[in-house]
C-alpha cells in the first residue's frame, strides 16, 4: 500500500477540517519530498500490471478466516492466471488453497464452514464449472459437467446442495441434448444469426436463443435439477450474477429478479419468489408487479423473516436513486427504508442478528459503508475515508470484510469494526511492488461549475510536483455518464500513471454524476451536453487560475461518456491543445446500434425530437473541428459500437485535423488484455507529449495561500 507518510489522529483529523489558506506552499512540497524519497521506481502502467487483483471476498460462517480471489498477470504470456487465497480476519499469514492456474471465481462457503466452492475451467472443461474444496486443503473437485457453464453459485442451508444459474435452450430437455447443439453451433459453416426481437447483443458479444435459469445439484451424487423451468419466466439474459438470485433460509423458497417485458424494448425488472421444489407458473408470485421500474438484488434475511431488494422508480433511466425496501414474509408487507435518503442503496448484506443490513454507498466522491437498520431511521455512515466495496459479513460482533481501495491503494481485503469504521488491513499481495513506486499526492477540491453549483475534483499531482514551477495539465472525463468517479483504484484510466508522466492529473464530478444526489444525476438526462461540457470548461478556468499551471499546456480525454464529452469539445470554445476520445459516442443516431439501443427512451426517441438529439450529439457540429485527436476503440465493443470510433476517425480526417486511430480487433469497451493495455497506455503518452509537453515549466507567481475557492481534503 503507498501512503504519505503515515498521520497522527490529531493530523488526520485537522486534514479533513482544514480550509483552503491553511495548505501551506512549504507543507506541499515538504510532503512531496518525503513521499518521492520513500520509493524508487515511477509508477508506469508496466508497474500497474506487476500489481496482483483481488475479487470478491466470502467469508467463514464464524467470521474467523476470509476467502478471496487472486489474479496474477503474466505479461509476455499476455493472460492471467487466478487461485484462491485464505487470509485470517484477524492479522495473520494467508494461505495459498488452489493453484491449478486459469480462472477460479465465485467462491462462496459452506454453512457448515467445511467447504469453499468455485467456478472454474480446469483441463478438459469446455466451459466454467462447479468445484469444491475442504478448507482444509487437498484437491478440488468438480461436481457438475454442464455443457452451458455454471454462474454463481450458492449454497443450501444443508450444506449438500449448491444452487446455480446456466444459460439453457428452453426448447431441449436434457444435458446431453444441449451438449449435441453447442458442439453444432461451434462446428457449423453456416454463421447466420436471426432476432425477431431485441435486444440482440449485450456488452461484447451477441445474445443466442438461451434463456437464464437456476439449477441445483447435490455436491456427492446426480445430475443437476432446474428449478425455475418449469415456471414460465427467466432470469437476466445479458449478465446474471450472484445479485440475481437468492435462496431462502430453510433453503425453500428462491426469489429472483425477471424482466417481465416481452416487446424487447420496454425492460422492467421484476422480484419473483417460487418454491425450490415443484415451482410452476402456479405458484410463482410477482411481488412487485405494482411498480413500473426496475426491482433487483434481492437478499433474504437470516432470520427467513425479510427479504430485501433495490427499488428504482424512474421508468428507462438506470441511475435512478435506488431505494431499500423490505418485504415482511408473514405479513406480506412491503417498507421503503431510504425513501428520504438522497443516495442509492448498493452493495447490501445481512447483518448475522438481521437487525440492519450494511451497503457499500456511492456517496460524494467516496464509497461508504452505511449501516441500515430494519427499524428505519437514517442510515448511518460507519467508514469516511477511502472506498470500500464487496461486503461480506458472519460471525458475533459482527465481523465484515471487504475490498478497501484509493487512488493510491489498489483493492486491498481488510476487516472493518461496524460500529466504529475503523479497517484493519489483511492482505499484503501488493506491499512489495507498491513499497517501490511513487505515489502522487491526491487531493480533493470543490469549485463552481454550471449555474454555481459546486462540483467536487480528485486532483493527482506529479510525485515531483512543486507549485513553484507551472505545471501541465491532463484532464479526464468519467464514463457513465452517472458514474461518478470515487476515491478508487483505476486500472484502465489510471491517475497516478499520467500524474508519473508529468502531468497535473484531475477528474471532476460533473453534472449527471452519481454520488452525489437524484437531483444532480438527474440533471443532463434530458440534455447531455450543456451542463457537462460547462462544468469541463470551468474545471479548466479553475486550473487556469492557478499559479502552477501552465494554461497553455492544456490536454482532455475521457472513455464512453467521457468519449462523448471530448468529441462535443471537439465543436465547442476550450482550452484544450489535443483531446483524447475512446469508445466516444459520437453520433447520437447511430448509437441505436448499442446493445441497448432499441430501448425506448424516456424522454423520446430521435424522430419524435430531432432537433434535442442533432444538439445534442458531437457530430452536428462537425463543421468546428480542428483540435489534435486521438480515437481509440474496441472491436467488440457492444455498449459504443465500433462505428463511432470510424466515424470521428473520418471526419477528422476530411477536415485536415491531426488525428490518429488506434483499434483494438480483440478489445470491447475496455482494454483488458495486458499488452494491450500497455500499447494504450503508451500510445496516449507519446501523444499528449506531442502536444502538451510534460513536466514543470517555466517559474510561476506562488501565492502562499491557495484560491479561496477550494476547499482542499488531503485523502494520500
Amino acid at each position: 500500500m503507498i501512503r504519505m507518510p503515515p498521520l497522527s489522529r490529531h493530523e488526520r483529523s485537522r486534514c479533513h477540517k482544514q480550509n483552503s489558506h491553511t495548505l501551506s506552499v512549504v507543507a506541499l512540497i515538504a510532503g512531496i519530498v518525503l513521499a518521492t524519497a520513500a520509493h524508487a521506481e515511477p509508477y508506469s502502467a508496466a508497474a500497474m500490471w506487476q500489481l496482483q487483483r483481488l475479487g470478491t471476498p466470502d467469508i467463514s460462517p464464524d467470521g474467523r478466516l476470509a476467502v478471496v480471489p487472486v489474479t496474477r498477470y503474466d505479461v509476455d504470456k499476455n493472460k492471467g492466471d487466478t487461485d484462491l487465497w485464505l487470509v485470517p480476519t484477524k492479522p495473520g499469514k494467508a494461505r495459498q488453497l488452489t493453484s491449478s492456474g486459469g480462472s477460479v471465481s465465485s467462491p462462496v462457503w459452506s454453512p457448515d464452514g467445511e467447504m469453499i466452492a468455485f467456478v472454474a475451467r480446469r483441463g478438459d472443461d469446455k466451459q466454467q464449472q462447479l468445484y469444491v474444496i475442504a478448507v482444509d486443503g487437498g484437491e478440488a473437485r468438480r461436481v457438475t459437467n454442464v455443457p452451458t457453464g455454471v454462474i454463481a453459485p450458492k449454497w443450501f442451508p444443508d450444506s449438500k446442495r449448491i444452487a446455480f444459474l446456466s444459460q439453457v435452450w428452453p426448447d431441449l430437455a436434457s444435458w446431453s441434448e444441449m451438449d449435441r447443439r453447442m458442439t453444432e453451433r461451434n462446428e457449423a459453416k453456416m454463421t447466420a444469426r436471426v432476432w425477431d426481437k431485441a435486444p440482440v447483443s449485450h456488452w461484447d458479444h451477441f445474445l443466442d436463443d438461451r434463456d437464464t435459469h437456476i439449477y441445483s445439484v447435490n455436491i456427492d451424487s446426480g445430475e443437476p435439477q432446474a428449478i425455475t423451468r418449469n415456471a414460465g419466466v427467466s432470469l437476466d439474459r445479458g449478465e446474471p450474477d450472484a445479485s440475481s438470485y437468492d435462496i431462502s433460509p430453510d433453503g425453500t423458497e428462491v426469489a429472483f429478479a425477471v424482466n417481465t417485458d416481452r416487446t424487447g424494448v420496454d425492460p422492467n425488472f421484476d422480484i419473483f419468489t417460487l418454491p425450490v421444489e415443484g415451482g410452476s407458473a402456479d405458484n410463482l408470485v410477482n411481488l412487485t408487479q405494482d411498480n413500473p421500474a426496475d426491482d433487483t438484488a434481492p437478499l433474504y434475511s437470516p432470520d427467513g423473516r425479510s427479504l430485501a431488494f433495490r427499488r428504482q422508480t424512474i421508468k428507462d433511466f438506470y441511475a435512478d436513486r435506488a431505494r431499500l425496501m423490505l418485504y415482511d414474509r408473514r405479513g406480506s408487507k412491503l417498507r421503503n427504508l431510504t425513501e428520504n435518503w438522497d443516495r442509492s442503496a448498493d452493495g447490501l448484506v445481512w447483518s448475522p442478528d438481521s437487525s440492519a443490513l450494511f451497503g457499500a454507498i456511492d456517496d460524494a466522491g467516496t464509497r461508504r459503508i452505511y449501516r441500515f437498520d430494519i427499524g428505519g431511521g437514517e442510515p448511518k455512515p460507519v467508514t469516511r475515508e477511502r472506498s470500500f466495496d464487496s461486503l461480506a459479513i458472519a460471525g458475533s460482533g459482527p465481523v465484515i470484510v471487504g475490498l478497501r481501495q484509493s487512488f493510491t491503494e489498489p483493492p486491498t481485503l481488510v476487516s472493518i469494526i461496524a460500529r466504529t469504521g475503523a479497517a484493519t488491513k489483511l492482505s499484503d499481495f501488493n506491499d512489495a511492488v507498491l513499497a517501490r513506486l511513487t505515489p502522487g499526492k491526491v487531493e480533493s477540491v470543490t469549485y463552481k461549475g454550471a449555474n454555481d453549483e459546486d462540483v467536487q475534483m480528485w486532483v493527482v499531482y506529479p510525485p515531483n510536483f512543486t507549485p513553484d514551477r507551472k505545471w501541465p495539465l491532463y484532464l479526464l472525463l468519467h464514463g457513465g455518464p452517472h458514474n461518478g468517479v470515487t476515491d478508487a483504484y483505476q486500472w484502465r484510466w489510471n491517475a497516478q500513471v499520467f500524474a508519473n508522466w508529468g502531468y497535473v492529473t484531475a477528474w471532476h464530478n460533473f453534472h449527471g454524476s452519481s454520488g452525489f444526489g437524484q437531483a444532480w444525476t438527474d440533471s443532463i438526462t434530458k440534455e447531455w451536453m450543456p451542463l457537462p461540457y460547462e462544468d469541463t470548461i470551468k474545471a479548466a478556468d479553475w486550473f487556469r487560475a492557478q499559479p502552477w499551471i501552465d494554461s497553455e499546456r492544456m490536454a482532455a480525454g475521457g472513455g464512453s461518456f467521457g468519449g462523448y464529452l471530448a468529441s462535443s469539445l471537439l465543436g465547442k470554445p476550450h482550452p484544450f491543445k489535443t483531446l483524447v476520445a475512446h469508445a466516444a459516442v459520437y453520433n447520437q443516431y447511430t448509437q441505436y446500434g448499442s446493445d441497448y439501443g432499441a430501448d425506448r427512451k424516456r424522454f423520446g426517441e430521435f424522430w419524435e425530437d430531432a432537433e434535442r438529439f442533432a444538439r445534442n450529439s458531437p457530430h452536428s457540429f462537425a463543421a468546428n473541428f480542428n483540435t489534435p485527436t486521438l480515437v481509440i476503440h474496441g472491436q467488440l465493443d457492444r455498449r459504443v459500437p465500433v462505428n463511432h470510433g470510424l466515424e470521428l476517425f473520418n471526419v477528422l480526417q476530411n477536415r485536415g485535423v491531426p488525428s490518429k486511430l488506434v483499434y483494438f480487433p480483440d478489445e470491447n469497451h475496455w482494454i483488458l488484455k495486458p499488452q494491450n493495455s500497455l500499447f494504450w497506455y503508451e500510445t496516449s503518452r507519446q501523444w499528449l507529449e506531442k502536444y502538451v509537453r510534460p513536466g514543470p515549466g517555466e517559474a510561476s507567481a506562488v501565492s502562499a495561500v491557495p484560491s479561496a475557492s477550494t476547499q482542499n481534503k488531503v485523502t494520500q
